[in-house]
């Protein structure tokens, strides 16, 4: 019989992950860097789930084989081709008939495989775990700012021999505020979003900070996890600022395509209340003559700054200035250096980093 073992992170670089899960069940989560094989398709599986609940497992394991042995040699070729070489690690929802299956099969065609001990539902109680007990495996430097000054683009641009990013926003499909979802894929469940994250901050090397963008608990349906969030706000905060032009041009940039009017009509709609009557009819002509410029420019004067500082109850360890992002990650690399030296915010004695080259 195949050997079980229980997950562990290293797994994933050492194994070729297959989920023989269904589609369904792939498409709401699945371990990171994992490949699909189902063994039975959704409607199958609803199928034999209701013939186990009316009939019992004998027969609902017949009615299993009549509809997959005819795949069997398929299923198998697809995960050893897959694997190219790497021993495979399978693995269905408990770690029950459906790994058990396609592991038998792998291993009497002579293939190295495992089959992992509680299925997807062990890992996805380790992840779980691991965030109800967050602790950083390095220090959080928590990226804040007025709506527009670049903090996703400057995160995304930083040096990687110097800061491990996080883009919770990227993760999420969602920029967390009324337009944020506009160009965007649809968000992933809120399970995939915890998987990723998870495995983001898994390979994240000790001592070399995180640097994250400050959000909301919720960004779009997405739910931060609790303990996260509580450490984020007890981290270091940098406040991001940069020129009203500015700001309206980054913004203009981003929005600035025709496929998205009909999206962004409905998100004016949304915040028409808060806006009041006769800021939300200035916004709204400016986008019925498609002067996006315009209305950025009143969105964040009328809207979003006025949002932002009312939730801001904090003030920021430090400020840069984000009107040259290769001039911003050098005061942030100034301020993290101080910063290491002082050990403040659990700063874990980090290296001091360098300087970032002209």
């Amino acid at each position: 019989m195949p050997e079980k073992i229980t997950f562990i992170p290293p797994l994933l670089d050492s194994h070729c992950i297959i989920d023989v899960r269904t589609p369904l069940e792939f498409a709401e989560d699945h371990l990171p860097g994992a490949f699909n094989v189902p063994i039975l398709t959704n409607e199958e599986r609803v199928e034999i789930g209701t013939i186990h609940k009316q009939q019992g497992a004998g027969p609902a394991r017949m009615r299993g084989l009549e509809l997959t042995c005819v795949r069997f040699a398929d299923m198998t070729h697809k995960a050893i081709n897959h694997a190219a070489g790497r021993p495979i690690l399978v693995y269905c929802w408990r770690g029950g008939l459906r790994s058990l299956s396609m592991a038998i099969l792998l291993e009497t065609c002579g293939y190295p495989v495992k089959q992992l001990r509680g299925g997807y539902k062990a890992f996805r109680n380790q992840v779980i775990s691991y965030f109800d007990n967050f602790v950083p495996p390095a220090p959080l430097i928590v990226i804040h700012g007025m709506t527009g000054c670049g903090k996703t683009t400057f995160i995304n641009g930083l040096d990687r021999k110097h800061w491990t990013t996080i883009d919770l926003e990227g993760l999420a499909c969602h920029r967390g505020s009324a337009f944020g979802s506009i160009g965007l894929d649809e968000q992933p469940p809120q399970k995939r979003f915890d998987t990723l994250l998870w495995d983001a901050l898994r390979k994240a090397p000790p001592g070399r900070p995180i640097v994250l963008e400050g959000e909301s608990q919720r960004i779009g349906r997405i739910t931060l996890p609790g303990r996260l969030y509580d450490v984020m706000a007890q981290s270091c905060k940098i406040w991001c600022s940069a020129s009203l032009d500015t700001r309206v041009e980054r913004l203009a940039e981003e929005y600035a395509r025709e496929a998205y009017r009909p999206a962004m009509a409905e998100a004016l709609e949304r915040i028409r209340k808060k806006l009041g009557g006769i800021h939300y009819a200035e916004l709204k002509e400016m986008l019925d003559n498609w002067d996006v410029a315009g209305l950025t420019r009143g969105l964040i004067q009328n809207y979003y700054d006025k949002l932002y500082y009312k939730h801001r109850p904090w003030t920021p360890d430090t400020e840069i200035y984000l009107e040259d992002f290769q001039l911003g990650e050098r005061a942030l690399l100034d301020y993290c250096n101080a910063l290491f030296t002082a050990d403040k915010f659990g700063a874990l004695n980090a290296v001091k980093i360098t300087s970032v080259s002209a």
